[in-house]
């Protein structure tokens, strides 16, 4: 997993330093595998079901309740919805409030006339601007550290509004922030692949993790979060920098938070320094 982001913008395009990889193996090995499935999620508290769910399913343990990953995944949506991204754009915020359905594509310019967050959101970054073109992660490549679009709007890309929403702008800000609306609901169901991988679906995209025990101990553990696929060379995050205009680099900082990594990042401006 990767380490905490620093991203500087300056006339030459953005720059992306990522930190060292966090030590999740050598922490892992050794354990047991029930040891370890309870260790992970307080070492690294964020989506704690999802990375319970795989490492339960990696190593055959017992699952999770049904429904668990499916609340953790909704309240992580809400949270940034009403409450993390309105605080950003000085909007009302409403941790409690109805989230908004999805509105047919026809009905899209109302339906953005009546809901602030993505109206504002759309005015922040227009058509073409802070957007990344890759193709959705695909399960067979949960555990390839490449540019795929590994986020909630990717894995609900076959809505009709968001096809319609990426058609229109492109897919940028507003696009994963409608997805967030689109990925409410039941998640898609947890895989084993032949190779013994857990995917997992997460609130920030889709979570792998693969390992081996012998004699009750893990010999071998490895993973693959969100953030990894987000921060590869040419991924999500490197293109949209690049497609977001220089004259709107104060709003690099909401561009990161509507990507959401899982790891501090931090955004400086050549002008600032």
């Amino acid at each position: 997993m990767s380490g905490a982001i620093t991203i500087s913008l300056g006339p030459d395009g953005p720059k992306i330093a990522v930190g060292p990889a966090l030590p999740v193996e050598a922490l892992m090995l050794g354990r047991s595998p029930e040891a370890a499935a309870e260790l992970l999620p307080r070492i690294f508290n964020l989506c704690p079901m999802a990375q319970t769910t795989a490492m339960r399913l990696a190593f055959g343990l017992e699952p999770l309740a049904r429904g668990t990953l499916e609340h953790e995944i909704g309240r992580e949506h809400r949270l940034k919805l009403s409450v993390i991204w309105p605080g950003m754009l000085g909007l009302a915020v409403d941790p409690t409030g109805d989230l908004p359905d999805l509105p047919l594509p026809r009905d899209l310019d109302g339906w953005l006339a009546r809901h602030p967050l993505f109206s504002r959101i759309a005015e922040c970054f227009g058509p073409g601007e802070a957007v990344a073109d890759l193709p959705a992660l695909p399960a067979g490549a949960a555990m390839i550290p490449g540019a795929y679009d590994n986020s909630p709007a990717a894995r609900r890309e076959a809505h009709p509004t968001l096809a319609a929403v990426a058609a229109r702008w492109g897919r940028g800000p507003l696009w994963r922030a409608m997805g967030r609306l689109a990925d409410r609901g039941t998640p898609p169901a947890p895989l084993l692949l032949t190779d013994g991988t857990a995917v997992v679906p997460a609130a920030r995209g889709t979570y792998a993790l693969r390992g081996r025990a012998e004699h009750g101990v893990i010999s071998a553990f490895e993973r693959m979060t969100p953030t990894d696929h987000l921060v590869a060379p040419g991924g999500v995050l490197e293109q949209s920098l690049r497609t977001l205009p220089a004259d709107k680099g104060r709003l690099a900082s909401l561009l990161v938070a509507i990507l959401d990594p899982c790891v501090p990042a931090t955004v400086t401006e050549a002008a600032d320094a």
